[in-house]
């Protein structure tokens, strides 16, 4: 059976869509967190991307939407995504976007270290490097006399920790697993998870309907967003379009200013594209090797 064709471009395109889709889930976030629980937040997201995977793709996928070779890795690669959401948010709520987000890209810093002894791979000089101008960057933001919250950066921090954990069970089911079944799965724990929580915020206040629409906003676009990502990754390689990422902190940049009135300083931008550039060389430094 021959190969289905690729088409870059599109990819390329699709992948942009998705990181902006992303930024603006990150700025609804921040926004909907200065008046709501983060927890009604993160399960407004969940719970409508629940709703909309079950509606749009259960009568066609029907049993093939939950069949997997790996449940309990799927349970915690969902539960992981969960703990990503609900401390990204608490960032959001207490950071500037921009730094927030920055702060959070560390994840890929953390992926290339633990790569060797979960996923043996090597670790080469130049992504040691990469690694240690990464954290340096990591060392700007969060230095003395910043004006950052320390609980927003504990926050931040502990996301990028987080997702870096998805991203490596993320890669070892990548073979045996389909994205859409891995992608319900994250639907269904973060819902599942979070319906529980909800009695324990303790509030009986409802959002009125310009702030409901907001809320069912993030779902749709979380659910949208990683859609796209999964079509881009079918029209291109994953060595061209993982380093497009980084693109997500201009968008946190822009919105943030625009927005939220967030101008960085000097050293925060100057944080922000040290981790950048350092994100930038481990993906090339992974596709020069592969």
């Amino acid at each position: 059976m021959p190969e289905r064709a690729q088409h870059p471009l599109r990819g390329v395109l699709l992948f942009c869509l998705a990181v902006a889709l992303f930024a603006c889930l990150d700025a609804t976030a921040k926004h909907l967190s200065q008046k709501w629980p983060v927890g009604m937040l993160a399960w407004g997201r969940y719970s409508v991307h629940f709703v909309l995977m079950t509606a749009f793709l259960a009568p066609i996928w029907r049993g093939r939407l939950l069949r997997t070779k790996r449940p309990l890795m799927q349970c915690a690669r969902g539960v992981s995504l969960v703990v990503v959401t609900v401390l990204a948010m608490a960032a959001f709520q207490r950071m500037p976007l921009a730094e927030a987000t920055a702060l959070m890209f560390a994840s890929p810093l953390l992926v290339a270290i633990l790569a060797r002894p979960i996923l043996h791979e090597q670790i080469g000089r130049l992504r040691w490097f990469a690694i240690l101008l990464g954290f340096s960057g990591v060392l700007m933001l969060t230095r003395p006399g910043s004006g950052l919250d320390l609980l927003g950066i504990a926050c931040a921090l502990g996301a990028a920790v987080a997702y870096a954990a998805y991203q490596l069970m993320t890669r070892v089911m990548s073979s045996s697993e389909h994205p859409v079944t891995m992608l319900y799965y994250t639907a269904c724990a973060g819902t599942l998870i979070l319906s529980g929580t909800q009695p324990l915020l303790g509030t009986l206040q409802w959002p009125g309907y310009m702030d409901a629409a907001l809320i069912a906003m993030l779902g749709l676009l979380g659910g949208t967003g990683h859609y796209l990502l999964t079509r881009a990754f079918r029209e291109a390689p994953a060595s061209m379009l993982s380093p497009l990422i980084y693109l997500q902190l201009v968008w946190a940049a822009m919105l943030g200013w625009l927005v939220f009135g967030d101008t960085p300083t000097t050293a925060t931008i100057a944080g922000m594209l040290v981790i950048g550039a350092s994100g930038l060389l481990i993906a090339w430094e992974s596709t020069r090797r592969s």
